[in-house]
């Protein structure tokens, strides 16, 4: 059941420390939870590290200290890997985030371990989410310690900081680029380069579980000329994001990945002119528009042959508009339950197709009010949990939303926040001044002044397109 980085059989030893380790890693992530709602000196937080203690130290008595380390996705305990406990699977994934967006790589305990110690990493680790240098903040704060010690994220140590928007958005328009061809290619009857589509899902996936926020920042940018190929990356992206969110594995997210680039396949067989025509459609245009989830199954099983992948594409791109309740279209007489991947499609799809610009509808919506329209829906159109699911990872105010601070500045909401949904960090654009911001702070709504008053708070959303602010300037 257990494996080590390297996927050798481990020792009995090792499985206790994988064991014990599952239970550290949970209730330190606890305690962070507790100590971002609560005082530090709170009851609830001081129970909570007492705990943690007590599954410390006897793994400390026994090697002499423990070395917590984030790997890409995955906690490493004394250079063992842990596996994610199902019952666990929130608590991890939080606390990896927490340590990426403090660029932690590495947080060693030495024996004689007390809780005052840990109290003073948790107010650096506190202080540290609110740092434009979140890391040079926490080793600040732990530096006096003589019990903990801290170490920066290997990627980040090796100079790539910079380097790493820039690799983002490589490899989103690389996805872009490759869409658009596919499509040009099945028109024409060229062959299409599958192995290609895995690749780039696949580099998508890995850059989704190292800078989730930064691929999802790259949805909030439309382009209405380019709708349909940026529409396909996004709702793969989102899709993958929400799949991890499920828990699913990494070959799972890359066919999550694959299967979503293609679910729109079938508009192919759309005449452009009915596709791009700048007003609503027709009766007898929405007839043609409709079978584009039949034409979808078509190209597909024409494109790849029977393989599995091929047929649970085919099943997303026919079921994709089915809706939870089988109310939407293909109709059929009689049918199952919609297949998962689809039921994540449903929800990504409606999301970025009301939150993009088309020919038709160059006024897009507000990120939270789509997700107010999809509230009414879910449980009908779409997957009620999922949608929970979802609107826990995109947060009230989702990635790209523009807003309004009782402080008088406007921000873009640069990154959700897990514990806080209506609090996310936000990217100042305008000072409360008036002044436009090249390079403004990006700021957490979480941070209180010394009373325990938020310093700031969202008091509404904004349309960028009446403001002309262009998202791609500052994501980019």
């Amino acid at each position: 059941m257990w494996q080590s980085g390297n996927s050798k059989v481990i020792s009995r030893e090792d499985q206790e420390t994988l064991r014990s380790a599952q239970d550290i890693i949970n209730q330190l992530s606890v305690i962070l939870r507790n100590a971002q709602i609560h005082n530090p000196g709170n009851v609830a937080v001081t129970t909570a590290i007492d705990r943690f203690l007590a599954l410390l130290n006897p793994l400390m008595a026994r090697d002499g200290s423990l070395t917590l380390q984030l790997v890409g996705e995955y906690f490493y305990c004394n250079d063992v890997r842990i596996r994610y406990a199902l019952e666990y699977l929130l608590n991890f994934d939080y606390l990896a985030r927490e340590f990426k967006k403090r660029e932690i790589g590495t947080v060693v305990f030495l024996p004689g371990l007390r809780p005052s110690d840990v109290q003073a990493f948790l107010k650096g680790f506190l202080a540290a989410g609110f740092s434009s240098a979140p890391f040079d903040a926490l080793r600040d704060h732990v530096s006096p310690l003589e019990r903990i010690r801290v170490d920066i994220l290997k990627k980040i140590a090796e100079g790539e900081r910079d380097d790493t928007r820039k690799v983002v958005k490589k490899v989103y328009y690389n996805a872009v680029s490759f869409s658009k061809g596919v499509m040009t290619k099945i028109k024409s009857g060229e062959k299409v380069n599958i192995r290609k589509a895995k690749r780039i899902v696949e580099s998508m996936v890995d850059h989704l579980l190292e800078e989730e926020s930064l691929l999802i920042g790259m949805t909030a940018i439309k382009d209405y000329d380019e709708y349909t190929y940026h529409h396909s990356v996004n709702v793969s992206i989102l899709s993958v994001a929400l799949g991890q969110r499920l828990g699913l594995n990494k070959k799972m997210l890359t066919e999550l990945g694959l299967v979503a680039l293609f679910h729109d396949i079938g508009k192919i067989e759309v005449p452009s002119e009915i596709l791009n025509k700048a007003t609503s459609f027709t009766e007898e245009e929405w007839k043609i528009v409709k079978r584009h989830p039949i034409w979808g199954v078509r190209a597909l099983l024409k494109l790849r042959g029977l393989d599995p992948t091929a047929i649970r594409s085919s099943i997303v791109a026919f079921e994709h508009h089915m809706n939870y309740d089988l109310s939407g279209y293909p109709r059929v007489r009689r049918y199952g339950d919609l297949d998962l991947y689809s039921r994540i499609v449903c929800i990504v799809d409606q999301y970025d197709a009301m939150t993009s610009a088309r020919v038709y509808s160059r006024i897009p919506l507000a990120p939270d009010k789509a997700l107010s329209i999809m509230m009414e829906r879910a449980g009908k159109q779409l997957d009620p949990l999922l949608f929970k699911f979802f609107t826990n990872m995109v947060g009230i105010y989702p990635i790209g939303a523009l807003v309004m601070l009782n402080t008088r500045e406007l921000g873009l909401v640069y990154e959700s926040d897990t514990v806080f949904l209506d609090r996310p960090r936000v990217l100042i654009i305008v000072d409360r001044s008036g002044n436009r911001l090249e390079k403004g702070p990006v700021v957490s709504l979480t941070e209180k002044d010394p009373h325990g008053n938020y310093l700031r708070s969202i008091v509404t959303t904004l349309d960028p397109n009446k403001y002309r602010i262009n998202l791609a300037e500052y994501f980019l």
